[in-house]
């Protein structure tokens, strides 16, 4: 047996060896180590950017979404305007096509079953369903002008009435073989594509505001039929084939909108200035909106409420209004109250922040609305 007794060299050979592999490795270590773990980050920091950028290409976002503040989401797409440029009357195209709307007909018998019932209620002493002549949506388009890329807007329309209306609101009743009118006629993918049978609601929707820096806001009445009790723009008013086409014009928008006025708030046109500040859609309901802004230029909140007291031509429409300091920070706090974020209309809230876009700017706004979200 060998020993280090019997290689008395042996240990000394073994000190010699470590002591060389120890001056080696700090010499590596001092030499390698440190371009090796700056190596090794920036492969790490590599890998890790480019990970994100597959992920940031591997996302994917539709180009049409509806508004939305925070918890608060909407069905209302914004179609044309961002509220800092007013769309001019004269960039309105509005044509009325011959022929009137008609329901497809497993949806027809829908139509009956609401004329039946309007006719039970009359018979029964009660309120029948007026079935006044309305208009439909048959396209809507934008185009811009060649020098200065202002919008264009072409709005092709067709007669129809409240009872049709009221069946193609039942989107998602089953029809025979299984589907709905949602699932058969429409793409959620394409928002602005839809039959006109399912179109038949054209209305504006005004943003008033008082002379004294007061928003109004209206509350719907429980005895409206569609969407009762939820909280809505300050005047909400339907377009008429009756009232707002004279002999065979085509209706006129802003006209709407000054009959509008007057009927709900008992307002005449030298009282106010009114702009045009976007078409926004309810991609849920398919109804479509002029969005105006009205300013008051006389008219406090209290004279307001004094001249509605003397009389509205359609009170009953409305049971409650509130009036909102029409700040970007108070109107943004309001309607993100916890007793109103779910009860707005669909098309109320982008109403109430193009009007703030258009009188205090986009920043400013979108700063305020910003820090609201983060104070819930």
């Amino acid at each position: 047996m060998i020993t280090a007794d019997t290689l008395p060299g042996m240990g000394g050979i073994d000190v010699a060896n470590g002591v060389v592999g120890a001056v080696i490795g700090m010499v590596f270590a001092v030499l390698f180590q440190q371009p090796l773990q700056d190596g090794w980050f920036r492969l790490r920091r590599r890998s890790s950017v480019a990970l994100r950028g597959l992920r940031s290409r591997e996302e994917s976002a539709p180009v049409w979404r509806t508004f939305s503040l925070g918890p608060l989401h909407t069905s209302a797409l914004i179609v044309e305007g961002d509220g800092d440029s007013p769309i001019s009357p004269e960039s309105i195209h509005v044509q009325v096509l011959d022929g009137e709307v008609e329901l497809p007909p497993d949806m027809a018998a829908w139509r009956e079953e609401i004329a039946e019932e309007s006719e039970r209620l009359r018979a029964e002493g009660r309120t029948p369903l007026w079935n006044g002549p309305r208009y439909a949506v048959e396209s809507f388009d934008v185009s811009r002008t060649a020098l200065d890329e202002r919008p264009e807007v072409h709005l092709r329309l067709r007669p129809t009435d409240y009872y049709t209306f009221l069946a193609a609101q039942q989107l998602d009743r089953r029809l025979s073989d299984g589907t709905t009118p949602r699932s058969r006629y429409l793409d959620p993918d394409d928002p602005l594509r839809a039959p006109a049978f399912l179109q038949c609601s054209f209305a504006v929707n005004i943003a008033v505001v008082t002379a004294d820096d007061m928003l109004v806001v209206s509350r719907r009445s429980n005895r409206v039929r569609m969407a009762p009790g939820v909280w809505n723009s300050s005047v909400n008013e339907g377009m008429s084939r009756h009232i707002d086409s004279a002999g065979r014009s085509a209706p006129d928008l802003y006209a709407v909108s000054r009959r509008g006025m007057r009927e709900e708030l008992s307002l005449e046109p030298h009282e106010y200035s009114l702009d045009l500040l976007a078409f926004v859609l309810d991609v849920d309901r398919r109804h479509w909106s002029a969005h105006f802004h009205a300013r008051l230029k006389d008219l406090t909140r209290e004279g307001l409420q004094e001249r509605m007291s003397r009389g509205v031509a359609d009170r009953w429409e409305h049971q409650t209004v509130d009036y909102v300091p029409f700040r970007p920070a108070a109107v943004a706090r309001y309607m993100l109250r916890a007793d109103r974020v779910h009860r707005w209309a669909p098309l109320a809230p982008a109403l109430f922040h193009l009007a703030l876009v258009h009188v205090y700017g986009r920043t400013p706004v979108e700063r305020a609305e910003a820090q609201a979200v983060r104070r819930l």
